[in-house]
């Protein structure tokens, strides 16, 4: 019988802050992103099949555009959302309450952006590898 394993969707992968060479072991130390202290601490290699989960010094100097993409991309969903549920009108503060509602969930949300940029920077530069059991870790 044949058992070969299906290859792990990389959305979900970069979503759950796995490693993207096997896209089963966790990048980040601490599982909750709400624990400030630790929220950014990263494994030095994937405890699953080594990857190292910094490459190069200044690796993740880029996440900032990821993080601004991702920040701009929230914004206009929840002014969409805000428009259509509620509606805009020059008479009234609607549109400094929707400012007010998007800065505050801007602010909540930060460490998970954060993690989450850093999941997908290092998806952009890191492949996925079926057989990483066989080989040796590669660099990015």
């Amino acid at each position: 019988m044949n058992t070969k394993e299906s290859k792990p969707n990389i959305v979900l992968s970069v979503l759950q802050n796995k490693c993207p060479r096997c896209r089963q072991g966790k990048l980040y130390e601490e599982a909750n992103p709400y624990h400030l202290k630790k929220f950014m601490k990263m494994n030095e290699h994937c405890p699953v099949c080594g990857q190292p989960t910094e490459p190069e010094t200044g690796f993740y100097f880029g996440t900032g555009y990821v993080s601004y993409a991702l920040s701009v991309a929230l914004s206009v969903a929840t002014f969409i959302a805000w428009w259509v549920l509620l509606g805009f009108s020059l008479y009234d503060n609607r549109i400094f309450w929707w400012l007010g509602v998007n800065a505050a969930l801007l602010i909540v949300l930060q460490p998970l952006l954060m993690r989450l940029s850093r999941s997908i920077w290092l998806a952009f530069f890191v492949y996925y590898d079926a057989n990483w059991r066989k080989g040796k870790v590669l660099k990015a």
